[in-house]
């Protein structure tokens, strides 16, 4: 089948989140503005044991449409929908197996497995904002990202692995929390242009632990830089 005929997981999402990236009057109505942010991101795995190591870390990318609502003073709630397109490194010290979709394979030691996930998540967050200085806000948060995975996949080089269907060894659902940064400059009218840094970590570990793999817990860490447009 063509690609034309048949598109992928993350163009559907994609598509979506344009879909829904032009919210009813009634909705903007009620006080709430809406906002657009791409978000590119330097990701990687800490580990809590010394047989499974970080290998480096991997770029990547956010797309998150929100709606933002002023609480009281300079509080504010937003809340969102994100389609999160990451990855990370492992390797580890010793022989280990790595589980496909009806087979297994075995992974030399100090060979880097690279995971590449894909997620949707419903990122939701308390916002403080200093009172305008000139056209600048600036702002600080804090919130929660429950995410579900909808495509996982893992290239391992040593064994001429591109692209492996990785389902059986990453976590389908996780949640993370995140702090960010930033400032707000507003234009004429309601409209906002966004700029900020934001720190992002799972709570939970990220890959399984299958029989015959070492006990660990790896956690996926994201440096994230934003940029937004809000109306």
């Amino acid at each position: 089948m063509s690609r034309n005929s048949k598109k992928t997981g993350a163009e559907k999402v994609v598509i979506f989140l344009i879909i829904i990236m032009f919210p009813s009057k009634s909705i903007l109505a009620q006080e709430w503005q809406f906002g657009i942010q791409a978000v590119p991101v330097i990701s990687w795995f800490k580990t809590d044991i010394d047989e499974v190591k970080n290998s480096g870390a991997r770029t990547g990318f956010i797309l998150n449409v929100f709606l933002e609502k002023n609480l009281k003073d300079n509080w504010y709630f937003n809340g969102g929908l994100a389609f999160v397109n990451t990855g990370a490194r492992l390797k580890y010290t010793e022989p280990t197996y790595f589980r496909f979709p009806g087979y297994t394979s075995v992974i030399g030691a100090g060979k880097t497995i690279v995971y590449n996930m894909q997620y949707l998540s419903t990122p939701a967050e308390i916002k403080i904002k200093t009172p305008p200085a000139g056209n600048f806000i600036y702002y600080a948060a804090f919130g929660l990202d429950p995410k579900v995975l909808i495509r996982g996949t893992a290239d391992i080089p040593s064994i001429e692995i591109k692209g492996g269907n990785a389902k059986d060894e990453i976590e389908r659902f996780n949640i993370g929390y995140h702090l960010t940064g930033g400032l707000e400059y507003e234009t004429r009218g309601s409209t906002s242009f966004i700029l900020g840094l934001g720190y992002e970590s799972n709570i939970f570990d990220t890959t399984k632990d299958n029989d015959g793999q070492v006990i660990d817990r790896a956690v996926q860490k994201l440096m994230k830089f934003i940029f937004g447009i809000k109306f």
